[in-house]
């Protein structure tokens, strides 16, 4: 490494935020490299943004940091993190074999849940892997489906469980479509309307009408899940609407809807436009539950083996580095533009920095409101099975572990984290504890008979 890079170890200083100039030297924030089109300056930032993460990740504490930097210099520094993840690997995993095409459309909603997708374009990871791509802003997920399906996009940001929903013809014709990596774990909230101040409890709420982003979603599935849990019919005593997400604060404010369990930065934004307050995170539903997903239809992955190695692991290595970044800031500084999420810095760096204003008064902390875990957990996809086989999307019989072992590409994913330095986790399938009640995957039908609502589940055949 050379030591004419801009030296960003000086950046630790408290009173100097971490890359608040662009790595490439000039005076324009990071968001706005591309714009001056300096592909050194792109390298410089990625390798700096990347170094000094995995610096502070290894060293929370700035004092301990500040001293280990000045005792032993940044170049014994860097050595010494390279030896438990090495960087030459991130930048730039041996390819596979030649692209069978470089110039690549991946399409993404204006969401958080969109993180690594988005920052592996400034931090130059495509790049490194020899790939031309555009990330195409999208309207909404059903534009996404039809769009993935059409061949308009040939990869794409995904709401975890529509491609569970595309494989099986839920809602579309059948389109075999499979999930490389999750994109963020978290991530949402309930959302209701100023208005509805002193109705908290959900056994309340009986006429509401709620806004999700699609039927396919997680969304969908734990508005419905925590509904049922105060004895709420959700599909008789709410209604529940298909909102994009960005037109969920407009419709809060409208009065279209009560509230809505949506992905951040739009449950923020509706506190910081003072139209609406965050009744719960998501987390406190199923804490570290999948939000958003990238993947891509089974024929482009079968004729384009490699480019989609490619991107596999240009995502994984944007996914390591936001899961281990402490400079949230400086990531909402890379994602709010309009390029990207088109959002007040202040609203999404507080979504990242889990440091906001509820709406009710209060000031939070909470760390883990978003994070970023890559491994597409085939247990996770049991889980949604069971809901769209809960609430009547899906019918007839379903062989959970087939399905989900074919869509959530796990073995896949595990591979590319090691070669990305990171040590994937064990283990096929995990239990999960969603608001006390434990998640076997290996007994998705028990799990089924245990709920009351809906009380018809034994006629969905």
């Amino acid at each position: 490494m050379s030591d004419k890079r801009p030296n960003f170890y000086d950046a630790y200083d408290a009173d100097r935020p971490l890359l608040t100039r662009c790595a490439c030297g000039g005076d324009h924030a990071p968001a706005d490299h591309q714009t001056v089109r300096n592909p050194a300056g792109v390298e410089e930032f990625s390798r700096a943004f990347i170094e000094a993460s995995l610096v502070k990740a290894l060293f929370p504490h700035e004092p301990l940091r500040r001293a280990f930097l000045k005792a032993v210099g940044r170049n014994a520094a860097m050595a010494a993190v390279a030896s438990v993840v090495p960087l030459a690997s991130l930048q730039a995993l041996a390819q596979e074999g030649p692209l069978e095409r470089k110039d690549v459309k991946i399409g993404f909603i204006s969401i958080t849940c969109a993180t690594p997708l988005i920052m592996a374009e400034p931090l130059g990871f495509y790049r490194d892997q020899d790939l031309k791509v555009q990330l195409v802003k999208t309207p909404g997920w059903g534009v996404i489906r039809d769009r993935v399906m059409k061949k308009e996009h040939h990869a794409s940001h995904f709401l975890s469980p529509m491609p569970l929903a595309m494989s099986l013809g839920l809602g579309s014709d059948p389109f075999p479509t499979s999930v490389a990596t999750i994109q963020n774990n978290n991530g949402q909230a309930i959302t209701l309307h100023v208005k509805h101040k002193n109705r908290r409890n959900p056994k309340q709420w009986k006429g509401f009408s709620f806004g999700v982003p699609f039927v396919y979603s997680m969304h969908n599935f734990l508005l419905r899940y925590y509904l049922a849990e105060f004895g709420m019919d959700p599909d008789s005593d709410v209604k529940i609407l298909a909102v994009p997400p960005p037109e969920m604060v407009g419709k809060l404010k409208d009065g279209t809807i009560d509230g809505f369990l949506g992905p951040d930065p739009y449950n923020q934004r509706a506190v910081f436009d003072q139209v609406g307050f965050i009744h719960i995170l998501s987390k406190d539903i199923w804490d570290g539950h999948p939000c958003c997903a990238f993947g891509a239809g089974d024929e482009f992955i079968r004729q384009n083996p490699n480019t989609f190695a490619a991107l596999f692991r240009a995502i994984i290595g944007a996914s390591l580095i936001a899961s281990i970044s402490t400079d949230r800031v400086e990531i909402a500084k890379i994602i709010a533009p309009e390029a990207y999420l088109n959002q007040p810095l202040e609203v999404v760096a507080q979504v990242l920095t889990g440091q906001f204003p509820d709406g009710l008064g209060n000031n939070l902390s909470v760390s883990d409101r978003l994070i970023f875990n890559p491994v597409p957990w085939q247990s996770m996809a049991v889980w949604m099975l069971t809901q769209m086989k809960r609430w009547g999307y899906l019918k007839g019989d379903v062989n959970y572990a087939q399905i989900a072992e074919k869509v959530f590409r796990l073995t896949d994913a595990k591979k590319q984290m090691s070669e990305a330095g990171w040590r994937p986790p064990e283990g096929i399938y995990r239990k999960y504890n969603i608001m006390g009640k434990i998640f076997d995957p290996a007994k998705p039908a028990e799990y089924l008979r245990s709920f009351s609502i809906p009380k018809n589940l034994a006629s969905m055949t």
